[in-house]
């Protein structure tokens, strides 16, 4: 199944300041089969045992239309009878399209774990939550069990991560209608948390504060994806609702790529508002385009840098921030220099983590540049293409500095000059030129325990 992915907007092919040769292979997720597109074909489950909502319909027609306008193929059935080894391998995802009560027997959960584990999709929506309450796999999938919901009426949305394509088009705060569930659980220590409502902007919330609405997870081999929006009819004709769904479609099929491991503990350094950049300045030429609407920075110009002045350096820690090329550009990343207003001081002193997906080797996307390659091989299955976000982890712990793309570790890399030492915690991001535009938003940064020192505790 799913060697390349019909349903993605562009192509994988990313662009050199210098030196271009070919672009990187077609992104492919992990555990897929050769045989078969990713996006190529979803089923469409709405089978219900208890409460049956009125929506289904619409949720239906909106999946067709979505897979009409961008590439793949929707089947649906309320037949648990399609929930065998053979049937559910023609499938990139499942979506639980607002179902109830206990759908599947023995059997069939058999073979929906079966298909999960080799590396199949689940997209659940709104009651997928009120669903299969006595089989534990399919409360981990799904992440958290409903509990019970207040009339329907306005809330506000606060979206956590931008760099998913079910959460990428939307603002900082999304005010939409709907029925709000609560869940008998907070799913944020086992799945990545996309969105949560803000409690105090509706009647009825019982999660003490930290409320969960949508997010994804890497389970058991599979991809899930899960939203608790859904219950109106109105949701399947909204533009912003329809591409929610539509991003958690494509990546539960694997058509697109984000990291999905569970966050905790970070602190916005960059924010999207003009207050968070008082921090950061500017070194050399050129500048950052501040758009507060999208909450993103663009290069300007360059070649410069704008890096981190905060209170304190930073020495273990793990710097997470999305970024997204618009065409043939070139920018980076750099950690581990000292503090100067020369954007060259970085370059001799520091590391570059380079954005660049079609450059030689040691530096293209995800290398350490001019020092260490990427995995070429697990960087091109893990990069979104040109027009779509990806999101960084850069690990640093010592001289110890580890790549992540997409949630996938691409790059491990341990310094050994005394002149470049990782300790010196500054960062920034580079505006590499006039004719190189990248965007960059969500810059976050968690204190990581120092590394032992050799020999200790052993």
């Amino acid at each position: 199944m799913r060697a390349s992915a019909r349903i993605a907007t562009a192509t994988a092919a990313a662009a050199v300041l210098i030196g271009c040769v070919s672009g990187p292979a077609a992104s492919k997720p992990e555990g897929k089969d050769e045989g078969r597109q990713a996006g190529e074909k979803v089923l469409v489950f709405s089978k219900t045992a208890g409460f049956r909502h009125d929506s289904i319909p619409d949720g239906i027609a909106a999946v067709k239309e979505l897979g009409a306008a961008n590439g793949f193929t929707v089947d649906a059935t309320e037949d648990a009878k399609a929930f065998t080894a053979k049937n559910l391998a023609r499938y990139d995802a499942v979506i639980w399209l607002s179902t109830t009560g206990d759908v599947l027997d023995a059997k069939q959960q058999s073979a929906f774990e079966g298909y999960i584990k080799q590396g199949g999709g689940y997209v659940g929506v709104h009651a997928a939550a009120d669903t299969e309450y006595d089989w534990p796999f399919y409360g981990g999938l799904a992440g958290a069990y409903f509990q019970s919901h207040p009339a329907i009426q306005p809330a506000k949305v606060e979206v956590e991560d931008h760099g998913h394509p079910s959460t990428a088009h939307l603002p900082g705060v999304w005010d939409r209608t709907d029925e709000w569930y609560n869940y008998r659980s907070n799913p944020r220590d086992r799945a990545h948390v996309l969105a949560s409502l803000d409690e105090s902007s509706y009647s009825g919330g019982s999660m003490a504060g930290d409320h969960p609405i949508a997010w994804c997870q890497d389970y058991r081999g599979g991809r899930s994806f899960y939203t608790g929006s859904g219950h109106t009819k109105e949701s399947f004709a909204d533009p912003a609702y329809r591409t929610h769904l539509l991003g958690g479609i494509r990546w539960a099929a694997g058509a697109a790529q984000a990291d999905c491991r569970p966050e905790k503990g970070y602190t916005p350094i960059f924010d999207g508002t003009a207050k968070s950049l008082e921090s950061w300045k500017q070194a050399g030429p050129g500048s950052f385009e501040l758009n507060e609407g999208d909450g993103t920075l663009k290069t300007v110009g360059g070649m410069g840098m704008l890096w981190y002045d905060g209170t304190k350096e930073l020495g273990s820690y793990s710097l997470k921030l999305d970024w997204r090329m618009d065409g043939d550009d070139n920018s980076g990343i750099f950690v581990g220099f000292p503090p100067s207003d020369d954007p060259w001081s970085a370059v001799n002193n520091g590391y570059e983590i380079q954005i660049d997906a079609t450059d030689v080797p040691e530096k293209t996307t995800g290398s350490v540049y001019g020092f260490k390659s990427a995995d070429l091989k697990k960087r091109d299955k893990a990069l979104n293409p040109v027009g779509e976000w990806n999101t960084y982890e850069l690990r640093v712990e010592g001289e110890r500095l580890r790549i992540y793309l997409n949630g996938v570790k691409i790059n491990d890399f341990t310094n050994t000059d005394p002149a470049r030492s990782l300790k010196d915690g500054h960062l920034g991001i580079q505006n590499h030129g006039a004719d190189d535009q990248v965007s960059f938003r969500d810059i976050r940064v968690k204190d990581l325990p120092a590394p032992a020192a050799p020999g200790v505790g052993r």
